[in-house]
């Protein structure tokens, strides 16, 4: 599996952020052993890598999509989801899809907006 991408983990323009899909990889690149309760936890932290990479946070997150190759896993999205955000949490939309990238279980994206600007 590459860790090279054609774009960048969070791409921010003034005070909006918007982050690309987060899997449950590691720095290079590999899935972390364990399925959906190592992949879900290491998504989060990925999407948190990326927030700063940009100069937000989580704080400052209004929106994310969760993308699940099995609806069943939402109970466990929720856990983590609610462990992750502080309230007030932002929007949460949860899709079920076939498949993801390299075999992942769970992919998370989010948009921000950074208030100090």
């Amino acid at each position: 599996m590459s860790n090279e991408h054609p774009y960048p983990p969070a791409f921010r323009s003034g005070d909006l952020v918007s982050v690309s899909g987060r899997l449950g990889v590691t720095g290079t690149g590999e899935l972390v052993a364990g399925g959906f309760d190592a992949e879900c936890p290491q998504a989060f932290t990925n999407l948190d890598a990326a927030l700063r990479s940009v100069g937000a946070s989580r704080a400052d997150v209004v929106k994310v999509v969760a993308y699940l190759t099995d609806i069943a896993d939402r109970p466990g999205l929720n856990a983590v989801y609610e462990g992750f955000f502080a309230e007030p949490r932002p929007a949460r939309t949860c899709v079920g899809v076939a498949s993801l990238p390299y075999g992942a279980v769970v992919e998370v994206e989010a948009l921000a907006r950074v208030r100090d600007v």
